[in-house]
């Protein structure tokens, strides 16, 4: 049993006395750990994601690499440009986008009226990363006179 003090104690005392670990984690915050984000968020937008829980810890193993299979080998990840993880790991994805870049110009010469520009940018992806560093904005800003 916790006895209290009369005086007030720091949040953070009160979990050290709770035997709490404090996470100085901030929840709802994209960049706080973006790889985990990222899949979380993938994760729950499948189509078969059950909703209502898993009937046991052997259902959710199974869940789970079922996910991973699916996510490396069938999952086209648009940032770089609709390939799987695998096709890029295993170099294939220079040659998937210049097949889809060939199709794209046959098909934009068999039917120049549906096009009314460039076809789709189909060069491979030199660098990925999860939370790319932004340049600054250098833009003058007007201030009131």
């Amino acid at each position: 049993m916790v006895c209290w003090p009369d005086k007030g104690a720091t949040p953070l005392e009160t979990l050290y006395t709770l035997k709490i670990t404090p996470s100085f984690s901030r929840p709802h915050v994209s960049n706080d750990n973006a790889l985990s984000e990222a899949l979380f968020r993938t994760c729950k937008y499948v189509p078969d994601y059950p909703v209502n829980g898993f009937e046991c810890l052997q259902a959710s193993q199974r869940w789970v690499q079922h996910f991973v299979r699916w996510y490396n080998t069938e999952h086209r990840h648009s940032a770089i440009r609709f390939v799987t993880s695998d096709d890029r790991h295993r170099g294939e994805d220079h040659a998937i986008l210049a097949k889809r870049h060939a199709l794209n110009l046959a098909a934009r010469d068999a039917h120049p009226e549906r096009w009314s520009g460039k076809t789709r940018n189909w060069t491979p992806i030199a660098v990925v990363s999860l939370k790319p560093q932004r340049a600054p904005d250098t833009t003058p800003i007007n201030k009131l006179e």
